[in-house]
């Protein structure tokens, strides 16, 4: 009942950040320079006054900023994130297309970074001082200050280019007509680039706190308690020390996995993946207001969601934690 209690509580102050988030996003959105009915009439070859004033009463542009910010607020209550101006079609209709990529990118980054940074930390910890120590960490701060679309590129030229291991764009092999099994293993074949390459940065991230956190938790009283005891060492690493180290890792991974929807925009750019990245990107540069706020509301959310999930989380990992407001 307390869990219960807790949870309902983190939704709704999830939700009222959400609500904040809406309404900051739309006044900077709508702010921001360039008119969406210019576009449209430009695209139509008709720029007259006439023409343009219509676009705008059509779409509701000629309205006041806190009416149209009602109307989309009560709109996105509904469940309705809009029009898209460019495509003329729902923006829930647009981004539901694009978003299973965004999902399969950034969940196998996620799982790939928080996996292998978590070995790595463990297996530096346990080396402290020695070789083994010294390369993880040069690895870890060599991913941590590359940019995200440097490693790419690299990537690229190197896998694709000039072993041809992995293909450089795309997320299916174009014309192949797979179906089955051998689409599954087209499309992961085509992800292994992107993903690792979106994992790398958070990969560091993790592996330095890990090792970090581990070499905290390894000299406190209870794990020198199990030594005493004769317990093995793998034993003591794996059932005392990680278990208590790895919830900062938790809370970072937490926070981390919203930042990996926005470095996808990056990643889905480079490798010209076709999810709500490029979306957003190409919204910016059509200024297509409403899947541009579509594309803020649903990261939003999810990360938000995200967030919820790793304060569930936590109170399973560790019972001593208060499930206070």
């Amino acid at each position: 009942m307390q869990r219960l209690s807790y949870i309902a509580r983190r939704v709704l102050k999830g939700f009222v950040v959400l609500v904040g988030i809406i309404v900051l996003s739309f006044v900077l959105v709508r702010l921001a320079p360039g008119d969406p009915a210019t576009v449209i009439a430009g695209e139509a070859g008709a720029a007259d006054e006439l023409f343009l004033a219509q676009l705008r009463q059509e779409f509701g542009l000629d309205q006041p900023l806190a009416t149209q910010l009602g109307i989309y607020l009560k709109a996105v209550l509904s469940m309705d994130l809009g029009f898209s101006y460019r495509q003329q079609r729902p923006v829930l209709e647009v981004l539901g297309e694009k978003l299973p990529a965004t999902l399969l990118l950034t969940g196998a980054a996620f799982v790939l970074s928080l996996l292998a940074g978590v070995v790595l930390g463990v297996l530096a910890s346990m080396r402290v001082g020695k070789w083994s120590d010294s390369v993880i960490t040069v690895i870890a701060l060599f991913f941590y200050a590359t940019p995200i679309f440097w490693v790419g590129l690299m990537g690229i030229l190197l896998f694709s280019v000039k072993f041809g291991w992995f293909p450089a764009y795309g997320m299916y092999t174009i014309g192949a007509n797979l179906s089955g099994l051998e689409a599954a293993g087209d499309v992961l074949w085509h992800l292994v680039l992107p993903a690792t390459t979106l994992a790398l940065f958070h990969m560091a991230v993790y592996a330095r706190m890990t090792r970090a956190s581990m070499l905290e938790v390894r000299d406190l009283d209870f794990v020198r308690t199990a030594r005493a005891k004769g317990l093995g060492e793998r034993r003591i690493v794996v059932r005392h020390v990680l278990r208590n180290a790895v919830l900062p890792v938790v809370t970072i991974a937490g926070v981390k996995a919203g930042y990996l929807v926005g470095g996808s925009i990056v990643v889905e750019t480079v490798f010209a993946w076709p999810g709500i990245g490029r979306v957003a990107f190409e919204a910016v540069m059509q200024r297509d207001y409403n899947v541009l706020l579509g594309v803020f509301v649903l990261t939003s959310a999810m990360v938000i969601l995200v967030n919820l999930a790793t304060d569930v989380l936590y109170t399973f990992i560790d019972p001593r934690i208060e499930l206070a407001a």
